[in-house]
């Protein structure tokens, strides 16, 4: 409301305290209630008397300020002048009945009704100080919480009922159960709905969220689930996995917002323990880019194994001190040597001196450039970091007795069409040749797509675009990628090393492709939004489609032949692909060099081309990286074959 109409709100109520004093101090000084009618022999004095009260206190109460004041944050301030206020007032009031006096009204009336109305206006403006200041704001903050129904009554759902029965942040409105024999009952005063009615109760109980409190279900069984609420529009959280809420303790804090792992259809397989400890366990692990998405993930579930020391080694020094932190909080007095190692796998100096210092028997190497777009438009650089720094640490492992060293690959490796995919490939056909020049090391490569949560992932990009209101930006509506979570694909990489025979290519079982145009409608439909598109110009975000990025492919492949071989895991196989001889390799490796110390981006082009079967890059591509590197090259008053590559 303005503050011209709560003022006029406080005059009327200062209006009605005027008349309803002076009718108590008449019931005080006569024993009994009089009428404001004209039938009795006080009726004309009370009237002159509540006349008079309300045309001396209201405009003393103006002039006195009463009306400026913030009723919520007064205090002693407000009623020390309510008490001025009224001092003046009963002064005057007071001479005019006691002094002059007036027929129909008791003297007394002049010294009792201010002191009534002195309490009551004070009462009042203590009365809307609390009310305003508490009471008012939690009742508004009640009713503009969002409403929820939980889905599930197990014990899960009942203690999130009794954690949330309090809370300032949504309201509980019931359940939703599966089991019919439940529907219209209540538990602990709330009813149990059908989930088939959802539709119906969002508009009828104005529901805005559901929360699942069903942590150990199947993923199966929850992406049933959310298939069911998607079409209710409403925004859809989830509690953590049974085994984040061992303590058995639940609150509103263990929600979180639904996340694309929940929409996985594949179960995760449990590890093979044997697998994930005969590397590990009591060893020297040395991980490149143990800064990043994969290598930090890597180094955790090191950590939980149990090595002797465990290196990490990473070019970002902040990257570096977030993780060496992290992993040292984890220690806990454990008989662990954490090592942080700035150095880049391009340094051949560094590398030879980090292996032969600490003497790692494995290696899991994750450093790489791995963003599409910037891989193309920097390709000697990708080469030298992927290709080279490969080759590099391969090298220094071999010489220094390196049992096992691992290569984290890429599903772009096969048959690629951009320069980083193929720089992953070339980086595999290192180790496989190696590893049949009768090296000591055993060297394996362990491929996978996506994985959900890394730098670049398009998860937390559409989650913030839906935050913003839109639009998700998708580069083409039938692209699809497989996905896989952190810690799963890290698992599976430690597995896939410890099976290693040399020379082999892994590849890990990622499901599904996933359609990611379905993907950013279902993100949109389970945050309680609707796609605006041709068929609905009314819903709330909208899908733009931006075209394909520079060799970004509409779909990845993991495997480049047709015969995978099965192994122990269930989620492993091995690859039977080609490889070239070191001794050829090792020539052609030696010319690509030379190229990138020019920085020839053409020659380098065209050599890719012809060490990496398969590769055949996407001539719109090229197109389009030469001419930026012209412009650059323009600025910059360079030739196009010179530094802008």
């Amino acid at each position: 409301m303005s503050r011209t109409t709560k003022r006029l709100i406080a005059l009327s109520v200062d209006f009605s305290l005027c008349v309803l004093t002076v009718w108590l101090a008449y019931y005080l000084r006569l024993g009994e209630f009089v009428s404001f009618s004209r039938q009795g022999p006080w009726a004309e004095g009370v009237i002159w008397a509540a006349v008079a009260s309300v045309v001396l206190a209201l405009p003393i109460f103006i002039v006195t300020g009463l009306y400026r004041a913030i009723f919520r944050y007064s205090g002693w301030p407000a009623l020390l002048t309510v008490a001025r206020a009224i001092s003046i007032y009963g002064l005057i009031y007071a001479t005019t009945f006691m002094v002059i006096g007036l027929a129909g009204v008791p003297r007394t009336i002049g010294i009792i009704q201010p002191i009534l109305l002195l309490l009551f206006v004070g009462a009042s403006r203590a009365l809307a100080r609390v009310w305003l200041g508490d009471q008012y704001q939690n009742i508004l903050r009640h009713i503009s919480r969002p409403r929820a129904l939980i889905y599930g009554v197990g014990r899960t759902g009942r203690q999130l009922a009794v954690a949330m029965a309090n809370s300032p942040e949504i309201q509980m409105a019931g359940f939703l159960d599966d089991d019919d024999r439940l529907h219209g009952h209540v538990l602990n005063g709330l009813p149990i709905y059908n989930p088939g009615d959802l539709a119906a109760l969002v508009s009828t109980l104005n529901i805005s969220d559901v929360l699942l409190a069903m942590p150990g279900i199947s993923r199966r069984r929850r992406n049933e689930i959310l298939c069911q609420i998607r079409d209710a529009r409403v925004s859809v959280r989830t509690l953590p996995s049974v085994t984040d809420l061992i303590q058995g303790k639940v609150s509103i804090t263990d929600l979180r917002e639904l996340d694309i792992d929940d929409l996985l259809g594949r179960e995760p397989v449990t590890p093979n323990h044997i697998l994930l400890t005969k590397n590990i366990l009591g060893k020297v692990v040395l991980v490149t880019g143990a800064g990043g998405s994969i290598g930090s993930e890597l180094c955790r579930q090191i950590l939980v194994v149990g090595p002797t020391r465990l290196l990490l080694v990473e070019q970002n020094e902040f990257a570096l001190y977030v993780i060496h932190q992290e992993l040292g909080g984890k220690l806990a007095g454990r008989e662990i040597v954490l090592v942080p190692l700035l150095a880049s796998v391009q340094d051949v100096g560094r590398m030879q001196e980090i292996i032969s210092t600490w003497h790692p028997d494995t290696v899991y190497h994750a450093a790489a450039y791995k963003h599409v777009p910037l891989v193309e438009h920097n390709p000697a650089e990708g080469i030298k970091n992927n290709v080279f720094g490969t080759l590099h640490l391969a090298r220094a492992a071999e010489e220094n007795g390196v049992i096992d060293f691992v290569l984290i690959s890429t599903d772009k490796a096969v048959r690629p069409t951009n320069i980083m995919g193929a720089s992953k490939r070339l980086a595999e056909l290192i180790l496989q040749a190696l590893a049949d020049n009768n090296s000591a090391t055993r060297f394996s490569m362990v491929r996978f797509g996506n994985v959900l949560g890394s730098s670049g992932s398009v998860v937390p990009k559409f989650r913030q675009q839906i935050r913003e209101g839109g639009p998700i930006t998708l580069t083409h509506p039938e692209i699809t990628r497989y996905f896989m979570t952190i810690p799963e694909a890290a698992q599976l990489v430690i597995q896939a090393g410890a099976m290693a025979r040399g020379g082999g290519v892994f590849v890990l079982d990622m499901g599904e492709s996933v359609k990611i145009m379905d993907l950013a409608r279902h993100m949109i439909e389970l945050s309680g939004l609707t796609v605006r598109d041709e068929q609905n110009p009314e819903g709330d975000i909208e899908i733009e489609i931006t075209g394909l990025r520079p060799g970004e492919k509409l779909y990845e492949e993991l495997l480049i032949g047709n015969n995978p071989e099965l192994t122990s895991h269930p989620r492993i196989m091995r690859a039977h692909e080609d490889s070239i001889p070191w001794v050829e390799l090792e020539g052609k490796l030696n010319a690509l060099e030379m190229a990138l110390s020019v920085n020839d981006v053409s020659v380098i082009r065209l050599m890719m081309e012809q060490l990496v079967p398969g590769y055949i890059p996407n001539q719109e591509i090229v197109d389009w990286v030469y001419l930026a590197q012209e412009d650059e090259a323009r600025v910059m008053g360079l030739d196009s074959q010179g530094t802008s590559g």
